[in-house]
């Protein structure tokens, strides 16, 4: 432990906590100037720059009650990783802003820096830099950097005739939330796929070179996701429930709580797992599992079997 027991970041004061945290952020060769000046200097390497940012609020997007420190910066990183890995490619670079309560402990923010530094070395990732600042609760922000080796996969590239597939879990961490939400900790292996996913990262560049033609991050719901790659793409899309895979513990949890386990994986988000439509003629890389169709547009951009869905499609924000 860095600080004692007791000390909060009032305590630390702004340099001293970016001094700490900095500790955790190893730079990679491509980094020629990272923390401490006023910008980080990259080099970049032939291809495309990719770049994402994301938010998160404390209340409405995590609960200190709910997820340890680490788990929260775990969660930070991931979102925008797998954003990164939804265009094809593979980050190289982060930057933090973290907005914080003077008397939260300092322990707090470290631990949150270790998860987030962990995180990013999944994929070689350096946290170039940041700012800190004092807020009334906490909130965090994430830029994402990154390259691709080939033309960027978008979500406007799917074709009528092509397949839907998806690759990673999906459906864990909704179920997780949904258990967090009713006072309980278990089963133990849903609220960690909340409190930490596992997004397929290699997955989005095998993807792209394999011969994706859409591609998409599935963090709000897999209907909210894929209805973004029909209506970018100009499509009608249908899942196909058979094809979609529910574990044992999804339907325990949705007997216990009265929920549909169906719902969780068509509705839920935070897993983010993969999405992406692929020409009928290419074989799909490892991990990668068909799970629908992509047809001409017309009528429900998104459907369910061939029906409209009725149940939650995913989050909204407002």
């Amino acid at each position: 432990m860095a600080f004692p027991r007791d000390t909060t970041l009032a305590d630390v004061g702004e340099f001293g906590l970016i001094t700490e945290m900095t500790k955790h952020f190893a730079q990679g060769e491509h980094v020629l100037v990272g923390p401490g000046d006023d910008a980080a200097l990259l080099r970049v390497k032939q291809g495309h720059v990719v770049v994402s940012t994301d938010l998160l609020v404390e209340g409405r997007h995590f609960r200190r009650d709910w997820a340890e420190a680490s788990h929260i910066g775990h969660r930070a990183a991931g979102q925008n990783l797998a954003d990164i890995a939804a265009m094809g490619g593979v980050a190289h670079s982060m930057t933090l802003g973290l907005a914080v309560p003077s008397d939260l402990p300092a322990e707090w923010a470290v631990d949150f820096a270790e998860g987030f530094a962990a995180e990013c070395s999944l994929v070689g990732a350096s946290v170039v830099g940041g700012d800190v600042t004092g807020a009334d609760q906490i909130v965090i922000s994430v830029t994402a950097i990154g390259a691709v080796a080939q033309a960027p996969v978008l979500r406007s590239g799917a074709e009528p005739g092509d397949v839907l597939a998806l690759c990673g879990r999906q459906g864990w961490a909704a179920a997780g939330l949904a258990i967090l939400k009713r006072g309980f900790r278990s089963p133990r292996v849903l609220v960690d796929a909340y409190r930490r996913p596992q997004p397929p990262y290699a997955a989005g560049p095998a993807a792209a070179a394999a011969g994706a033609s859409a591609l998409i991050d599935v963090s709000d719901g897999l209907l909210s996701e894929a209805r973004h790659i029909a209506e970018a793409s100009e499509v009608s899309i249908d899942v196909h429930t058979a094809a979609l895979t529910i574990p044992d513990e999804l339907n325990a949890v949705a007997s216990a709580t009265g929920a549909d386990a169906l719902a969780f994986v068509l509705g839920g988000g935070e897993d983010h797992s993969l999405l992406a439509a692929f020409p009928p003629d290419v074989e799909l890389p490892q991990g990668w599992t068909v799970i629908g169709t992509i047809g001409e547009p017309g009528g429900e951009p998104v459907t369910v079997d061939g029906e409209v869905y009725e149940g939650p499609a995913g989050w909204t924000h407002f």
